[in-house]
């Protein structure tokens, strides 16, 4: 990894996190909706595509396609395809519900996807419907048409909600084992949600985390990773991430966001300092014009919660 990329706290610029929509079929009450508020139009397909590839030529090399959720987008196979095939990419990825998965999850990877995270909060029929308005079975089937098709790893995201799911762990550990998933364990985020939810329903993953050290027999840092740990258990690997609001995550972030209305977003914490890239390029700027936006919005990259930064 030789990154070109860094802010001027010594963060590296590795991942760019793309919304292609702020649609989604499902309403979730905990969704953070990559910090967006009030979007206004989506983006083209040239557009985000050229976006992409002037990011990618900057060095940033990691790319990941988000919500609202990214399979309602018509040209998403035309999307994943584009980026795909732009020299220098080292990583592409989605974040989806999965509810269809089971058709796309075939076409996805052939067009260029190389893995995904399926957002999949409970086993519970009724736990699950009453959180996402969704079938369960839709998402079992899309995870199992994703892991057939694949991609690799799969990894499914638990947002864990007091009251709610933090006694189904261990049964989605079951689960992810047994389809040959990646669990990752999320703890809720003061994110475009109420004050009153967060404080109802945020369920701290200390207890959960102290028991994941006991079992594993390999623990991992991802270290461009907000410094995550990784447990290695004897029949399935297990993440846990901890909410934004703490300083290891700003500390070690390598993220920038492109919003679905065509900003730059530096922090998810904030949309103060946005570095709008989508007017311009329909006003008529070139790549390098658009290369100076990048790295005029890296330049505003900094830690939300004052951290010891990257070295």
């Amino acid at each position: 990894m030789n990154p070109k990329l860094y802010d001027n706290h010594g963060r590296p610029t590795l991942n760019l996190r793309v919304s292609l929509t702020q649609q989604c079929n499902y309403q979730c009450p905990y969704c953070h909706r990559e910090g967006e508020t009030s979007p206004s139009a989506e983006m083209s397909t040239e557009e985000v595509l050229r976006i992409v590839g002037v990011a990618v030529s900057l060095g940033i090399s990691r790319v990941k396609l988000t919500g609202g959720e990214p399979l309602l987008r018509p040209d998403i196979l035309e999307i994943v395809r584009g980026i795909a095939g732009l020299r220098g990419l080292q990583d592409l990825s989605m974040t989806t519900n999965g509810t269809l998965l089971s058709s796309l999850a075939k076409p996805l990877r052939k067009n260029g996807l190389v893995r995904v995270n399926v957002n999949f909060p409970s086993l519970n029929v009724e736990t699950y419907r009453t959180l996402t308005g969704g079938k369960l079975e839709d998402i079992v089937n899309g995870i199992r048409g994703a892991v057939e098709a694949g991609l690799y790893p799969v990894k499914l995201n638990m947002l864990i909600l007091r009251g709610v799911n933090e006694k189904d762990v261990t049964r989605m550990m079951s689960f992810a084992s047994g389809v040959g998933a990646v669990l990752q364990l999320i703890e809720l985020e003061p994110v475009n949600i109420s004050a009153s939810y967060y404080a109802s329903y945020h369920y701290p993953l200390d207890g959960v985390e102290a028991e994941l050290e006991r079992q594993a027999y390999r623990v991992e840092t991802r270290r461009y990773m907000q410094n995550r740990k990784v447990y290695f258990l004897p029949k399935v690997k297990v993440e846990v991430i901890h909410p934004i609001e703490n300083t290891d995550f700003c500390g070690s972030c390598t993220r920038l966001r492109v919003t679905s209305d065509g900003f730059l977003k530096p922090c998810l914490m904030r949309d103060d300092n946005m570095v709008d890239i989508l007017t311009p390029m329909r006003n008529g700027a070139n790549d390098e014009e658009l290369k100076h936006l990048f790295i005029e919005a890296i330049s505003r990259r900094k830690p939300y919660y004052k951290a010891a930064t990257v070295k």
